[in-house]
């Protein structure tokens, strides 16, 4: 394994941010227990996940691959963090942690997936 996924600055950071969609999320009214609280949680945990997954695979294109999958969920956990604040949700210093984190997460994976090439 070339790349442990624990000493990896991105997967951390993605850790990170999946902690703060589980506790924002808490106070998500009782009828997007299934819906959009549901889809957030998942999305968050899917960015550090595949970054772990991808850490495993023995060469770098299969691991830009799942960086790929990674950096999906990560515009879509954004797209569904603006449609919550939307729906307000969210407050707007909420959001605009929520969004700096992504950006930077975002660029951060970018950047790590030029050194694979």
């Amino acid at each position: 394994m070339k790349h442990n996924f624990k000493n990896l600055n991105i997967w951390k950071l993605s850790l990170n941010l999946a902690d703060d969609v589980y506790s924002l999320t808490d106070s998500f009214p009782k009828g997007e227990e299934f819906g959009l609280k549901s889809q957030l949680r998942r999305c968050a945990v899917s960015i550090a996940s595949n970054i772990a997954e991808g850490s495993s695979r023995s060469s770098d294109k299969d691991f830009n691959r799942f960086l790929e999958i990674s950096l999906g969920s990560l515009f879509e956990l954004q797209t569904q963090i603006i449609i919550s604040y939307n729906r307000n949700f969210l407050d707007p210093a909420q959001l605009e942690m929520l969004e700096l984190k992504i950006t930077d997460l975002q660029k951060m994976i970018s950047g790590f997936q030029k050194t694979l090439l």
